[in-house]
């Protein structure tokens, strides 16, 4: 299979260095990839919003297959326009209807309502129904949970303790402070539990259970702080097996993909289910219509067996007899960021790393070349990924090998897992 990545971050880095592995995989292109990914394949720089870009590429390279890292494309129907401008290729993505999985939290919400799929209570709201949906938050009690409709950047969720300052913030959403995204707006009951991250890859009827992790979005130790993109991640989860693992796959996993069917929504590619543990009872947070980052990054490294043979098997109808090798080690894995992220921070700034940190990979996030010296280019930098007996070991060479690559600014979490523990 001649196959391109789609995407630029840690999460298509460790995607990509799984498939250049497979001896099915005949050719690597990814695009627009970044300075970690050149010595896996052919790093192309088209953006992921220039489609006729993308289409031509996989003209020119004689593409079989295009994996899709991001969200955005997916949401504004990458899949669909490939299946029209290039039907004989193997997407692994879902079109744009399935992909309101993660672009509509209300489609997503009423779905799981549908297929009765445990999740919090919530309200819809627009316009139309403000006061409604004011009247709703004095109804609710406290922290209030509002969730604008669609993709907003990972910023379009609130957690509010405060009543008055609630009201004020739906209020805002609804008139356009993450603009189209919170023209609707999810207000969902809150739920205390401990959260952790399960992942398939599905074409639609069958589906294989990738390994599950556990991410860490705040920014400070002992999840304090701001909400970032992910500052690190652990795979397993200690607590997922037994009755846990059962109700998942029977009340989300199984429902889920039986609902796709039976609404005929066409999907082929991955689904992320962000559940919560509330005493002892899995609930879905939120769906994402592709693997997660950082956890792809702890994920994708137990993997043993060959990505590129369930690619095969989705294409030749036999994703249902298809089997996942998954290594008894674990994993962890350490996320490198900017000083002041997730705020403003600089980019450019040198990194100095060694070629090789023994005892783990190292997966670019947002780095740059800049006159043959590799720079910082966004929030989240580098993805430090360590395999040992547990993750606690793992997660020793992680952060040991974070301290020997040095940029201005750098900051890392060293509590990841604590807990776990």
């Amino acid at each position: 299979m001649n196959i391109l990545v789609l995407g630029s971050g840690g999460r298509e880095h460790a995607m990509a260095a799984k498939i250049a592995e497979s001896p099915s995989c005949t050719k690597l292109v990814i695009a627009p990839g970044n300075p970690g990914m050149a010595n896996l394949g052919r790093t192309v720089n088209v953006a992921l919003s220039d489609f006729d870009g993308i289409s031509k590429l996989i003209f020119e390279e004689a593409i079989d297959c295009v994996v899709v890292g991001p969200e955005q494309p997916l949401v504004e129907g990458i899949a669909d326009f490939l299946e029209d401008a290039h039907p004989e290729v193997l997407v692994i993505g879902p079109k744009k209807y399935g992909a309101q999985l993660e672009g509509s939290k209300a489609f997503a919400k009423e779905f799981m309502k549908q297929y009765n799929i445990p999740t919090a209570a919530y309200f819809e709201c627009t316009k139309d129904n403000l006061d409604e949906g004011l009247k709703h938050l004095e109804q609710t009690s406290s922290p209030y949970v509002l969730k604008a409709d669609g993709l907003a950047a990972g910023k379009g969720v609130l957690i509010i303790s405060d009543l008055q300052e609630a009201k004020e913030e739906l209020t805002s959403m609804i008139n356009g402070k993450f603009g189209e995204a919170s023209s609707t707006v999810v207000i969902e009951q809150f739920l205390s539990g401990i959260e952790f991250s399960v992942f398939v890859l599905t074409d639609g009827f069958e589906y294989v259970l990738l390994p599950e992790a556990k991410d860490y979005k705040r920014i400070g130790e002992g999840d304090t702080g701001l909400n970032t993109g992910g500052m690190g991640a652990v795979s397993p989860v200690p607590f997922f097996k037994g009755d846990v693992k059962i109700k998942t796959l029977h009340s989300i996993i199984e429902p889920t993909i039986q609902g796709l069917a039976s609404a005929g929504i066409p999907y082929v590619g991955f689904i992320f289910f962000g559940l919560i543990l509330v005493d002892n009872e899995p609930m879905v947070i939120e769906y994402n219509c592709r693997m997660g980052d950082p956890e792809t990054e702890a994920v994708f490294p137990r993997i043993t067996s060959d990505v590129v043979a369930l690619f095969e098997a989705i294409r030749d109808g036999k994703l249902g007899s298809a089997e996942l090798e998954v290594s008894k080690q674990e994993a962890g894995t350490i996320i490198l960021v900017s000083g002041g992220y997730p705020g403003d921070y600089a980019k450019g700034l040198p990194i100095h790393m060694e070629a090789e940190m023994s005892g783990s990979k190292v997966f670019h996030s947002g780095t740059s070349m800049k006159e043959g010296q590799l720079v910082t280019n966004g929030g989240r930098v580098l993805a430090i990924t360590s395999l040992d007996t547990n993750f606690q070991d793992a997660l020793k060479t992680s952060k040991n090998n974070a301290q020997k690559i040095r940029f201005e600014g750098k900051y890392f979490r060293s509590d990841i897992g604590f807990d776990l523990i």
